[in-house]
């Protein structure tokens, strides 16, 4: 976390979107000049009225009481109008900008959170992650949409009134204003001490958020082990922690209104007291008195309010914080610049490998394997061998800690992402799917395919038929996770999803690990018509959907042990061949 004030940070991240800054800015402070105008064209109508003072009938060559009323009146009009006419482009503007920037932070934070490496995802909860990108953004736009413009005018208010008062009457004028310092440093003080009860407020919501999220998700766990008191107590206490130190929080700002109000009476009384005496020794009019009178009260509200908008602002720039925490993380996996041309035959080369999710853990250590084009290479091993790894690390969705990973001679390190990843399909034992219909499902990443190939590409994962008998078909909404539909269902999708997308390189990470020993044999049939041709790797549990593989790789604590063709490692008699027994039901001789 940097140790810059989040207000610089923001200005800095705001950079290209200074010329509507600088436009709602203007019209901000217009609008108040334009509000501040009428009390001194009340000063000098009394003055006019009380005095007979002629000094409006110069400038417009106007005589008589009644035509420089007129024209006093006139002028009040236009201010009027100018006022109202600021008010609106000011909040058209900052709430246009509010919209903009909210939009753009929520792209760049998304954009980027795509980016970063699977283990960012793993320390983090998603209800913590949607904390930022949801409610964070939404309360910094609240205070770009009011509370920006709120600090501008009371800034102005604060300068305008000042020097009016300092052109008016200046031996009274300093009495008046002398609360602003205390006013002004008080402000930034309390905004400071406010800062870091805000940043535990953000922190209280976004674990909130992460356990609502985790709960909801997992609503069918909950419901099947009876726990649904036991959670309630969890999300009571997160939101108890929530309420509490919300409540600090507000305490302490709250208490910001009474003192400024104390410290403005105190200016209120000055220019009461020593302007009444100025009058009475003829050293000030009365309409300026009046003047002096009624700013000062225009002063007071807005000051009074000062509270509110600090309370608005730091909760702001506590959630500009974890936004911009969010940007700055630093991106562990860069993409390389080089792009496979077409006619990926799909060799890869895995050459002293080593890789740990943990320091000093190593899952694959010093790992060497081929996986020939055009050819089905298998890997199968125990729970926790490093099966499933390789196919990350050949994803790079993780970074090999040393070693190399070659795709068609070329470190795919130096390769695009983008290029490298879309050259592969793969069908992962975890099938995730969108909430949408099931041909939204089966296109996704393939979203210029037509019907026909959809339908196709379902008819060769044993899908169609399914399918067809769903309430609406290709229609039918699956819910979120495709909760709707079975676990071979979702495979099966998978699958075709996969089918479709038609890659050189096939990854098939247990794609049949969810369905049943008829649904498991229709695969296989149709699996051996899409891998013809095509380098395919399935890592396996069962064996029986690997035993036509042209190699298999044995692999037992990140380690290649076996290597060989099915009927080769059962006359081996080693691991495989006791998995093979194992699961078979044969006795081992």
């Amino acid at each position: 976390m940097t140790n810059v004030h989040p207000f610089i940070r923001l200005t800095r991240y705001a950079r290209n979107y200074r010329p509507q800054i600088w436009t709602a800015t203007t019209c901000s402070i217009l609008n108040k000049f334009f509000d501040l105008a009428p009390p001194v064209l009340i000063g000098a109508a009394i003055d006019l009225v009380l005095q007979k003072e002629n000094f409006w009938a110069n400038p417009f060559g106007v005589q008589g009481l009644a035509a420089q009323l007129l024209v006093l009146s006139a002028i009040s009009g236009v201010i009027w109008g100018l006022e109202s006419i600021f008010e609106y482009a000011y909040a058209l503007q900052w709430r246009n900008l509010a919209q903009t920037i909210q939009h753009d932070l929520r792209l760049d934070a998304y954009q980027h959170l795509q980016e970063l490496e699977l283990a960012f995802f793993e320390d983090r909860s998603s209800g913590g992650l949607m904390s930022i990108l949801s409610d964070d953004i939404n309360q910094l736009e609240r205070f770009l949409d009011g509370g920006a413009n709120e600090v501008i005018q009371v800034s102005a208010t604060i300068l305008l009134i000042g020097g009016a008062f300092f052109v008016i009457t200046p031996n009274v004028a300093w009495l008046a204003l002398s609360p602003m310092p205390f006013i002004l440093w008080g402000s930034i003080w309390f905004q400071k001490f406010l800062a870091p009860r805000y940043a535990e407020v953000r922190e209280k919501v976004g674990l909130l958020n992460g356990q609502l999220s985790n709960n909801i998700g997992g609503i069918t766990t909950i419901k099947a082990f009876v726990t649904e008191g036991y959670e309630r107590k969890r999300i009571e206490k997160e939101s108890n922690q929530y309420r509490q130190s919300n409540r600090k929080a507000i305490a302490y700002s709250a208490a910001f209104v009474p003192l400024i109000r104390i410290l403005i009476f105190m200016g209120f009384i000055a220019i009461l007291y020593y302007g009444g005496l100025e009058v009475q020794a003829n050293r000030l009019s009365v309409g300026n008195y009046s003047v002096m009178i009624y700013l000062i009260q225009r002063l007071l509200w807005p000051l009074t309010r000062l509270g509110e908008t600090l309370d608005q602002y730091q909760r702001a720039m506590a959630s500009t914080n974890r936004i911009l925490d969010l940007l700055d993380t630093p991106i562990a996996i860069h993409s390389g610049s080089q792009v496979l041309n077409s006619l990926v035959t799909g060799d890869i080369q895995l050459k002293n490998v080593t890789f740990g999710y943990a320091v000093n853990f190593p899952i694959v250590e010093n790992l060497s394997l081929e996986i020939a084009a055009h050819k089905t290479t298998a890997i199968v091993g125990a729970t926790g061998s490093g099966k499933s790894t390789l196919v990350k690390l050949l994803l790079r969705l993780y970074e090999i800690q040393s070693g190399n990973i070659f795709l068609d001679r070329i470190d795919i390190r130096d390769l695009e992402l983008r290029s490298l990843r879309s050259c592969m399909g793969w069908v992962s034992q975890d099938v995730f799917l969108f909430h949408g219909s099931v041909l939204e499902n089966i296109a996704y990443g393939s979203f210029d395919a037509t019907v026909e190939q959809i339908v196709e590409a379902a008819k060769i994962a044993e899908a169609h038929d399914f399918i067809q008998i769903l309430p609406k078909g290709y229609d039918t909404i699956v819910g979120e996770r495709g909760q709707k539909l079975s676990g071979g269902q979702r495979q099966r999708i998978a699958i075709a999803r996969a089918v479709l997308r038609n890659p050189p390189i096939l990854i098939l990470d247990e794609a049949t690990s969810a369905v049943d020993n008829e649904t498991e044999a229709a695969i296989q049939k149709s699996l051996e018509r899409i891998t013809k041709n095509r380098t395919t790797i399935a890592i396996a549990h069962r064996l029986s959907t690997i035993r036509n593989a042209d190699r298999i790789y044995v692999m037992d604590q990140g380690k290649v042990v076996e290597l060989g063709t099915h009927d080769e490692l059962v006359a081996n008699n080693g691991i495989y061949a006791g998995l093979w027994n194992l699961q078979t039901g044969q006795t081992h001789i």
